[in-house]
């Protein structure tokens, strides 16, 4: 073999680009480098910074691709339920009673649920639970929504409620090929993700692609129900003081989820969608990356706010992209 051929053969890196820089005092001390990709309304790459097409773990921005399953397994859930079942909930009061309800509606209890005892996602939320004298608890983990519904879907079909998690159980593989056909691609490798449910990696364009294919899917359709239960109730989808909810507040027709570990999705209602991930999974700089690459679509993101640096309590600079 020659070695133009041999070394033709060697896959060359993709630069991963920064996306992101933490100013303080007017000095920068760290930069997040990511990988970025924008759809044009027709589904095409408009726009890819960094590596778009090796698998990552979308994380909980899978969680559409999961109701999406429960529905096809039969559940029938909708508004809040279903919201609540794609949703990284901040653990508020209202969440929690809702949990509570969706269970006890199918003949369930927070016993049955096998994600961890946790506390409520958001710190002013978290606060207040703990100064109630509350402790870790299953209901108030953020992925207890999904839980409870993945649950309910099996109790109705009648499969076995202690393996709900494992990847081969009939909701799971249900679940599997969702992500697959939204996706458009193969799931390259399947983990385990935080709250113990499988977790399917597929391309930051493959994400995008999924979140296209909600928003336009056939209205009735599993996909396009769970969109718009997401848009319609984005309270439950995250919580009352979270980037997800105020995006699809402000903008009509948006989809938006983020994920751990520096993950987001967003679909517009024309089919034009994002996705990235922050390479060292800083989740703080999601909102200044997800401000800038709205920005790039035409859509103001005024409602994500700055995302700012403190000294002493008081505002001594910012996290802002850099692309």
């Amino acid at each position: 073999m020659s070695s133009t051929s041999a070394s033709a053969s060697v896959p060359v890196p993709v630069p991963v680009p920064v996306l992101a820089e933490v100013v303080r005092s007017g000095f920068v001390e760290s930069r997040h480098r990511g990988s970025l990709v924008i759809l044009a309304a027709d589904g095409s790459v408009e726009r890819a910074l960094g590596d778009v097409t090796t698998p990552v773990f979308p994380r909980s921005s899978n969680k559409p691709m999961q109701a999406a399953g429960v529905l096809r397994a039969g559940l029938d859930l909708s508004g809040e339920r279903l919201a609540i079942a794609a949703a990284s909930h901040s653990g508020e009061l209202f969440h929690r009673d809702l949990v509570r309800r969706l269970l006890a509606e199918h003949g369930l209890d927070a016993g049955q649920l096998q994600c961890p005892p946790d506390l409520p996602l958001d710190p002013v939320e978290q606060e207040t639970y703990l100064a109630s004298g509350a402790v870790r608890d299953r209901i108030a983990m953020n992925c207890s929504g999904k839980h409870a519904a993945m649950l309910a879907a099996s109790a109705l079909r009648g499969w076995s409620l202690s393996s709900y998690l494992d990847p081969d159980h009939p909701l799971q593989k249900l679940i599997h090929r969702v992500v697959e056909e939204m996706s458009g691609e193969r799931v390259a490798a399947v983990g385990t993700d935080g709250c113990g449910a499988p977790l399917m990696a597929i391309t930051l364009t493959g994400l995008a692609r999924a979140y296209r294919s909600f928003v336009l899917a056939d209205p009735g359709s599993p996909e396009r129900r769970v969109a718009d239960a997401m848009r319609a109730h984005p309270e439950y989808v995250a919580g009352s003081r979270r980037p997800d909810t105020a995006l699809m507040r402000a903008v009509p027709g948006v989809l938006s989820k983020m994920g751990a570990e520096g993950v987001q999705a967003v679909a517009l209602a024309d089919g034009r969608a994002l996705a990235f991930k922050v390479e060292d999974g800083a989740g703080r700089v999601l909102g200044a990356v997800l401000g800038r690459a709205l920005g790039a679509m035409g859509v103001p993101a005024e409602a994500l706010g700055r995302s700012v640096v403190l000294g002493g309590g008081r505002e001594v600079g910012e996290i802002r992209a850099v692309f």
